[in-house]
């Protein structure tokens, strides 16, 4: 709506905010060392992930992911601060829940391997909940971005989809087919849809 009452096409918002999120991450993914939980030592992407140890890469691998989470959260109720007409608490909240349910798999996908690796349950655990603080710091500048800058919001919620979307085809997807998993990522991917589409009817 508020990218239809601007001076630009409607299109240009979310064409262009999406393809900027895509290639945050993308640069992001370059730039910042890091392992994916499935993936050996020799696997490291980023610029000198070789300097870094293997806890330190895992940590960094789940915060790539979890910051257009919470862009993505931020953004949703900065909209609802800022007034925006289609925007409801209801749904914000959907999408916090939504994005919290995955949080738990996401952090023992960090805990688990160092577990494994001979770390402690303490030092292990602790890993997993640092992953996720990201989220929250992402979540801030979101709502500051949209509540004080009201007309990038339509900017802002196509790029946190971007950073979502390519998060979700450069590594959630792939990873999940891997170890002969396919069926069973398939079946759980469905089930998330479900989950999500119960809580925005649910909430909305």
């Amino acid at each position: 709506e508020m990218a239809e009452s601007s001076s630009l096409p409607s299109w240009f918002p979310a064409a262009v905010g999406f393809l900027l999120g895509g290639f945050f991450l993308w640069l992001a993914d370059k730039i910042i060392p890091h392992v994916h939980p499935t993936s050996p030592m020799k696997d490291a992407e980023g610029i000198k992930p070789e300097n870094k140890r293997r806890s330190t890469l895992l940590v960094l691998a789940i915060t790539l992911h979890n910051i257009p989470e919470g862009l993505a959260i931020g953004v949703a109720f900065g909209a609802v601060a800022a007034g925006f007409p289609s925007a409801s608490l209801p749904a914000a909240i959907a999408l916090a829940i939504g994005i919290g349910i995955q949080n738990l798999p996401e952090g023992t996908a960090v805990a688990m391997p160092l577990r494994r690796d001979g770390m402690s349950r303490r030092k292990s655990f602790l890993y997993g909940q640092f992953s996720g603080m990201v989220e929250p710091i992402s979540a801030v500048v979101g709502v500051l971005a949209v509540t004080f800058m009201t007309p990038l919001l339509p900017f802002a919620l196509s790029f946190a989809a971007g950073a979502m979307i390519f998060v979700v085809v450069e590594e959630v997807i792939p990873g999940s087919q891997e170890n002969g998993n396919k069926d069973l990522a398939s079946i759980c991917l469905m089930l998330g849809f479900a989950v999500m589409m119960i809580l925005d009817v649910a909430f909305g």
